[in-house]
C-alpha cells in the first residue's frame, strides 16, 4: 500500500468521523428539544437489547457442553428475556431503573474519559477529554441527586447532553488529527 493511499484513507477516515461526530451532536439537541421522547426511546432499545441477548443465551445454551452450563445459559436468558420484556410493557417504570443504570454507565464512561486524558495528556486535543469526563461526571452526580423524582425527563436531557459534549470533544480531536495528515494525497 503506498503513502499515497495511506494519505486518502486517513482523509476519508477523518471525514466520516467528522461527519458522524456532528450527527451526535444534532442527536444531542434533539434528545434534550423531546426529553421525555428520548427516555422512551432509550427503554425501548434497551428492552430490545435484553431480549435479543437473552435470546442468544438460550440458543447458546444448545452449544453448552455441561448440564451445569445449560442450566446457567437458560437462566440468563430468562432473566435478560423478562427484563426486556418488562421494559416493553412498563416503559415509565422501567425509565427508573435506567435512570438508575445511566447514573453508573456515566460515572464509568467520565472514569474512561479521565484515562484516555491522562494517556493522550500534552497532545493537541487531548483537553477535550478532560472536559468530556468532567461533564460526564457532574451528568452523573446530577442524576443520582434527582433520582427517581424526575425520571420521566432526567434521561433524554441528560444523554443529549452527554452526546453533545461527547461528539464535541470527538470533533475536536478529529479536527486536530486533520492537521496531521499531509495535504497532498
Amino acid at each position: 500500500m503506498s503513502a499515497t493511499s495511506v494519505v486518502g484513507i486517513a482523509k476519508r477516515s477523518l471525514n466520516w468521523t467528522i461527519a458522524f461526530s456532528i450527527l451526535m451532536i444534532l442527536a444531542g439537541i434533539a434528545a434534550i428539544a423531546m426529553p421525555p421522547i428520548a427516555g422512551l426511546a432509550v427503554n425501548i432499545v434497551v428492552a430490545w437489547l435484553l431480549l435479543f441477548s437473552g435470546a442468544m443465551h438460550l440458543v447458546f445454551a444448545w452449544y453448552t457442553r455441561t448440564a451445569g452450563a445449560a442450566v446457567w445459559e437458560v437462566l440468563l436468558g430468562l432473566v435478560y428475556g423478562a427484563t426486556g420484556i418488562y421494559l416493553l410493557a412498563q416503559p415509565i417504570a422501567g425509565l427508573a431503573a435506567l435512570t438508575l443504570a445511566l447514573t453508573v454507565y456515566l460515572f464509568l464512561e467520565s472514569v474512561l474519559e479521565f484515562t484516555g486524558w491522562a494517556y493522550l495528556r500534552g497532545r493537541s486535543g487531548s483537553g477535550w477529554l478532560l472536559v468530556d469526563g468532567v461533564i460526564t461526571l457532574i451528568l452523573a452526580v446530577m442524576i443520582w441527586t434527582t433520582w427517581p423524582s424526575n425520571t420521566e425527563w432526567v434521561i433524554g436531557t441528560l444523554v443529549g447532553i452527554s452526546m453533545i459534549f461527547s461528539g464535541t470533544s470527538r470533533l475536536m480531536l478529529s479536527l486536530s488529527a486533520r492537521q496531521l495528515v499531509p495535504k497532498s494525497a
